[in-house]
């Protein structure tokens, strides 16, 4: 029984810090997961009734990012812990707490298809939601193997381990800090630096289908649609639904004079993304203090023509684009697809024939000869 609680401590501890390291490289994506819970929970009136907390979950949505952080922070130092078997007793207790928080939050998404992606890994690895559900199953049964042998734990908090733990938090906690005031320090999204975004809207490989028929009461799966007109057709399945499908599928900008989303990608463009002007938004918060340096740059600019892209309402945007001197055209896209871009409001992205050169954060506008080819 000992090496079987080594094996799962290994195996649990190493998770949670793979887990949590993925999310605090993108502490923001976590966030706008957590908002996206909050607000599907505040309106759930359907399933679970969750509704009934409405107010509750609002007062968090402005909280989901500090929320994510801890969160992000606190998988890593609990994983740091059990393989430091830094008070295991309190470290196992606190592991099944938050385990039971992930798996309602992947039962939920997978159950009532409400959240597609629960972001257990970030962008890193994509699993499906009743994917998520398992392996949170998985988990829980592991550590709860652990919780059962508590008792027999020794409540090891030496100077060493106790630093262990203590550095780990720190770190982590900079890291998150350091990631949302810049960039994630690695980019797993379709936008990332060298990535074509043209390319990306387009299918990898052609989409393969069987046909689910129905026949004398029986249903067959087959690989070609029959000619015999007695079957009778049911569904149709994609065989390879992940491989066939586009990375970018949401990736469109307009405005009052129709559809401008290959204008972007001719010749060199700066992309100048604006989420939104919500100064209460915790995500959207759009710095003011960035758009004197923006509107230098964009002065200086030779050969790269500037564009706003931005989710905001269009009157409210004209007014404040006045405001603050930046006399560029003005563009509309989803707020989320803003989002997933650059996690930055407002951010710069860099673009030659519709492939990334460039993403600046707020806080790193560069200088306008970094952006000449």
């Amino acid at each position: 029984m000992k090496l079987i609680n080594q094996i799962i401590t290994f195996f649990v501890g190493g998770l949670f810090i793979f887990s949590g390291l993925i999310k605090i490289n993108d502490p923001v994506g976590m966030a706008i997961k957590l908002e996206e819970y909050f607000e599907v929970f505040a309106y759930d009136k359907e399933q679970l009734n969750l509704a009934v907390f409405h107010g509750f979950w609002e007062f968090l949505v402005p909280f989901s990012l500090p929320i994510g952080i801890f969160l992000c922070v606190l998988e890593v130092v609990l994983g740091v812990a059990l393989l430091a078997n830094y008070r295991k007793k309190l470290t196992v207790n606190l592991l099944l707490i938050i385990i039971v928080f992930f798996t309602f939050l992947t039962f939920y998404s997978a159950y009532f298809n409400k959240v597609t992606d629960c972001g257990c890994f970030g962008d890193a690895i994509k699993l499906t939601p009743w994917q998520s559900f398992e392996k949170d199953i998985v988990l829980t049964i592991l550590i709860l193997i652990l919780f059962f042998q508590r008792n027999r734990f020794e409540n090891l908090a030496s100077i060493t381990r106790s630093s262990i733990v203590v550095a780990s938090a720190l770190i982590c906690s900079f890291l998150a800090y350091y990631a949302v005031a810049h960039l994630p320090f690695i980019d797993f999204r379709p936008y990332k630096v060298g990535n074509s975004i043209p390319e990306k809207m387009k299918q990898p490989e052609p989409c393969v289908y069987n046909y689910v028929m129905e026949k004398n009461g029986e249903t067959l799966t087959l690989k070609d649609y029959p000619t015999d007109t007695t079957y009778k057709f049911k569904e149709m399945l994609t065989v390879n639904a992940e491989a066939c499908k586009a990375k970018i599928t949401d990736y469109k900008v307009w405005n009052d004079e129709g559809d401008f989303t290959a204008e972007t990608f001719k010749g060199s463009k700066l992309l100048i993304i604006i989420h939104d002007l919500d100064k209460n938004n915790y995500i959207g918060n759009t710095n003011l203090d960035s758009y004197p340096k923006i509107v230098s740059l964009v002065s200086q600019l030779k050969g790269v023509t500037p564009v706003v892209i931005t989710s905001s309402d269009s009157k409210a945007f004209a007014a404040f684009r006045h405001e603050v001197q930046l006399a560029v055209p003005y563009y509309f896209a989803d707020g989320v697809v803003l989002k997933t871009m650059i996690r930055s409001n407002p951010g710069l992205i860099l673009l030659k024939e519709g492939t990334v050169k460039g993403m600046w954060h707020h806080h790193d506008i560069p200088a306008a000869e970094k952006l000449q080819f």
